[in-house]
């Protein structure tokens, strides 16, 4: 079922999140000093495309720096990521098959705003 999901995902939005967060990398990785806002943006990037299977938690030693990470994401791109999972969550919620892919967009919306501090694992 995994899978099934994981592809309906990819066609109908994970592609194109996936471009967003990559694009939100890219500009972060051109400066030095931003290079670990790019490199998380990375993470989720490949996370946005495959997330069924997956969940992201907390890293135990993130400490004050990811605070104050985070809190420049947001400013900078975190809002614009997660308003996009929220039109994207809305719009797929129209179709009862859009439901849970919907609700996937949905659970997205904490690691866009936030990724310092977090790790991608595998679900059981």
């Amino acid at each position: 079922m995994r899978l099934i999901l994981n592809l309906i995902w990819l066609v109908l939005c994970g592609f194109w999140m996936a471009v967003g967060y990559a694009v939100a990398g890219v500009i972060c990785c051109i400066l030095i000093i931003t290079i670990p806002w790019g490199l998380a943006s990375f993470r989720i990037a490949n996370y946005a495309l495959w997330p069924f299977g997956r969940t992201v938690v907390d890293r135990p030693t993130a400490g004050a720096a990811s605070l104050i990470g985070n809190i420049i994401w947001i400013v900078f791109a975190g809002i614009w990521l997660a308003v996009g999972h929220v039109v994207t969550g809305i719009a797929l919620c129209v179709t009862i098959i859009g439901i849970p892919l919907g609700i996937a967009n949905f659970k997205l919306i904490p690691v866009s705003l936030m990724p310092l501090g977090k790790v991608i694992v595998p679900l059981p």
